[in-house]
């Protein structure tokens, strides 16, 4: 089986659940082409991603010109096929309200050029259903393999009718949901006769090597993963410290990641006066993400908005319980027998949650992290969810 693997940016720090899963599915027996639109413009710090980024073939760089020309080769050769691919561009452009016509031109060439180097594919998946699904729906409009993609949230599911969800539904073979919940904004866009063509495959870890930690130290410090961004609220998680320094003056919090709104989070460290307490550390390889799992007493994501952080899994298969938000897919894998969870953007519940997590006996904090390593045991495992996916792409070929 010969599979194409289409992402926006790829590899990306913050989305190295993509490139476990196509690691996973070679290792089933799945050979894998990976494309992405463009590079990424930041520094990679793992190795494995530095990997990757020589494994994939960028459909923009052959540079505006160069698609052009294609684009006309292929209206030249293929005139039925380039007719139904513009009829579909116009579609998607009239959805998003015709202010970006540049744009839905550069998918449509992105989809020539797809189909050119897509030769000897059965079939294309996209992570997420926003440019990469218009590109692979436009290819196989081409004439170009069938596609498939996952739809993770939240963003995704903001616009439905400007980002024609309902389309790239209807004219996939398969749509993946990462979660109940993503599953259900899927049948909202596409309606319920889409509906068995939705499957819920969840992202996956790889349990063999991130294995349960020892028990934290007494003093071990909070952590905090993920992209610093408004929608993780990590100046909100300040916020909640600031409130814990009367009642646990030794609590200490870790921030790994980078982003957007580094300068929101540092001035905010700086104003509540926490820069002995909170240590920023940016972007991390894997090894030194797990290690600090381990290093840790619990995970805290205040997130506003997600689909469900593969970070969160991480932690409970590390054995590590979790303070998070009920939001998206969330409450689908965290609750009081594994964590805590408060409402998104309660500053206040969020330091009852971090004082409590602190207050927490040994005991008390071993049946979390155990409890959340048998629920990503059960739902979350690199293999078996490869596996899922493996099967939906056979019944597709």
């Amino acid at each position: 089986m010969r599979i194409g693997y289409l992402m926006n940016t790829y590899p990306v720090t913050s989305a190295t659940f993509i490139r476990r899963e196509i690691a996973a599915l070679e290792g089933q027996g799945v050979q894998i082409t990976r494309f992405a639109v463009r590079a990424w413009d930041q520094a990679l710090v793992d190795p494995l991603d530095q990997r990757e980024a020589t494994l994939c073939t960028y459909l923009l760089a052959p540079g505006g010109l160069r698609l052009g020309l294609g684009a006309l080769r292929e209206a030249a050769r293929n005139p039925r096929g380039m007719a139904r691919a513009l009829a579909g561009a116009w579609t998607l452009w009239r959805n998003a309200g015709r202010g970006a016509l540049l744009r839905h031109i550069a998918y449509l060439l992105e989809a020539v050029e797809l189909k050119r180097r897509s030769t000897g594919l059965s079939h294309i998946h996209a992570h997420f259903s926003t440019n990469t699904a218009a590109v692979a729906l436009l290819c196989a409009r081409l004439g170009g393999p069938g596609y498939s993609f996952t739809a993770h949230g939240p963003d995704e599911f903001v616009d439905p009718t400007a980002s024609s969800l309902a389309e790239k539904i209807h004219g996939a073979r398969f749509v993946v949901a990462i979660t109940h919940y993503a599953r259900t904004r899927l049948a909202l866009a596409g309606g319920m006769a889409a509906w068995d063509k939705l499957h819920v495959v969840r992202c996956g870890v790889d349990l063999a090597t991130l294995t349960p930690a020892p028990p934290p130290d007494p003093d071990a410090p909070l952590l905090c993963i993920g992209r610093l961004c408004p929608q993780k609220a990590q100046a909100l998680l300040v916020a909640a410290m600031a409130r814990l320094r009367a009642t646990h003056p030794n609590a200490r919090l870790v921030l790994i990641g980078d982003g957007d709104t580094r300068p929101e989070v540092e001035a905010a460290i700086r104003a509540h006066g926490l820069d002995a307490q909170i240590d920023l550390r940016g972007w991390a390889d894997n090894a030194t993400v797990s290690a600090a799992l381990a290093q840790s007493r619990a995970l805290v994501l205040p997130s506003f908005a997600e689909g469900l952080p593969i970070v969160i899994m991480e932690a409970f298969a590390r054995a590590r319980p979790v303070i998070s938000t009920y939001i998206a897919g969330i409450p689908e894998l965290v609750d009081d027998r594994c964590g805590w969870l408060v409402p998104a953007g309660d500053v206040d519940r969020l330091a009852q949650a971090l004082a409590a997590c602190l207050d927490a006996s040994p005991d008390t904090l071993a049946a979390m992290g155990s409890e959340g390593r048998v629920r990503v045991t059960a739902a979350h495992d690199l293999q078996t969810n490869a596996a899922q996916l493996r099967a939906l792409f056979a019944r597709a070929d």
